[in-house]
């Protein structure tokens, strides 16, 4: 059983000892250009069948997890290619961390640059699909690339990540 303590985060008592449980954390690019007028972020949809039909709050930064001694950076530049298979280098600025709702810390960078949606592939994962069925099917980790306005974007993104695009309006003002 893991309980949180004084707000302090999420301890396992299930063998009677106090023991720290380290919260997942992730790491990802946000990928944005400018247009005429107008700036757009680069935002993926989950494959699988739990999200084909869902659309509103359910796309993301291209991201995933990471274990404790890997380089974040690292970690977000390889998880760009593997769910666009496009591999990206620049100039990559902070955007911080955010907790998200299920308690995982995802870290952000910024990246301007350019990739044609069109043209993207991404890495599968296997999974038992019907459920109980014993057959298992290969799914794509990522089944849509899409640019948005940030407006748009606000509307797309899971809310745990929406925080990360008011973060590089702020950087780009700054400028």
């Amino acid at each position: 059983m893991v309980l949180p303590v004084n707000g302090n985060g999420p301890y396992d008592f299930s063998d009677k000892t106090l023991s720290f449980v380290m919260p997942k954390r992730s790491a990802g690019l946000l990928l944005y250009r400018r247009t005429d007028r107008l700036l757009e972020v680069f935002l993926v949809h989950p494959g699988g069948p739990f999200w084909a039909k869902k659309d509103i709050g359910a796309w993301s930064i291209p991201k995933g997890e990471y274990a404790e001694a890997e380089d974040p950076i690292a970690v977000a530049k390889r998880e760009f290619e593997e769910e666009t298979g496009v591999a990206i280098d620049g100039a990559f600025v902070s955007l911080g961390e955010l907790k998200q709702p299920g308690g995982k810390i995802v870290s952000a960078w910024a990246l301007e640059g350019n990739c044609d949606a069109a043209g993207l592939k991404s890495n599968t994962f296997p999974m038992e699909w019907p459920p109980r069925s014993g057959q298992m099917k290969e799914f794509p980790e990522v089944d849509r690339w899409e640019w948005f306005s940030v407006e748009a974007a606000r509307q797309r993104i899971l809310s745990g990540q929406r925080a990360f695009l008011d973060r590089l309006q702020e950087l780009l003002e700054a400028l």
